[in-house]
């Protein structure tokens, strides 16, 4: 596995996109509609591969009828950082790996991208939404190819939890990138990102 993309949570997608945009000084591009848990996103480009999305309900159209994916029924309060996707060639293979229940494969799709995502019945993930979720592109397509280079680089991703270190040695057999920290305390999420005007900070 490998991390894929971070995700910005909001109450609406403006104040997710704009939470990106206050803290990183550049415009999040449109993104589109999720069908299966009626989300809808904004995404930014970073290098390596890697992306930013914004992420909320969308209030266009009826509730899903199943919980939305990132706990998204719950948020409230700020726009903030509150997922870390991270990606597989063999889903299948990595959740029966892992010692916890990271979800079932959900078959899911957006425009010409296709993909597969281990979503829990409740939405919720273990380590107080913390532990990664875990996605599979399919057709070799992905979002990150078809973004315009903002010179931003992810410097490090800080994952705080009180159980930080059990996540850590957890995902260690499957997971190596020095990139992530990992620090006990409340649970959280940061970034620090280089950008075009200096490094940049983003919880």
């Amino acid at each position: 596995m490998q991390l894929d993309h971070l995700a910005v949570s909001g109450e609406t997608l403006e104040e997710a996109a704009a939470a990106v945009e206050a803290a990183l000084g550049l415009p999040m591009l449109p993104g589109g509609q999720h069908d299966v848990f009626i989300t809808h996103n904004r995404l930014l480009g970073l290098a390596d591969g890697l992306y930013l999305e914004a992420i909320a309900a969308d209030p266009s159209r009826a509730a899903p009828s199943r919980p939305r994916w990132f706990d998204l029924d719950s948020f409230a309060g700020p726009a903030r950082l509150t997922n870390w996707i991270c990606a597989t060639d063999d889903l299948d293979a990595l959740l029966a790996a892992l010692p916890v229940d990271a979800g079932t494969p959900v078959a899911l799709s957006r425009g010409d991208l296709r993909w597969r995502m281990a979503v829990p019945a409740d939405g919720r993930l273990p380590f107080d939404n913390l532990f990664p979720p875990l996605i599979e592109w399919q057709a070799g397509l992905h979002p990150a190819k078809r973004l315009p280079d903002t010179g931003c680089r992810l410097r490090r991703l800080i994952v705080t939890h009180p159980e930080a270190l059990a996540l850590r040695d957890l995902l260690a057999p499957h997971l190596s990138d020095a990139r992530l920290i990992f620090e006990p305390g409340p649970a959280a999420l940061r970034v620090e990102i280089e950008t075009p005007h200096g490094l940049r900070l983003l919880g």
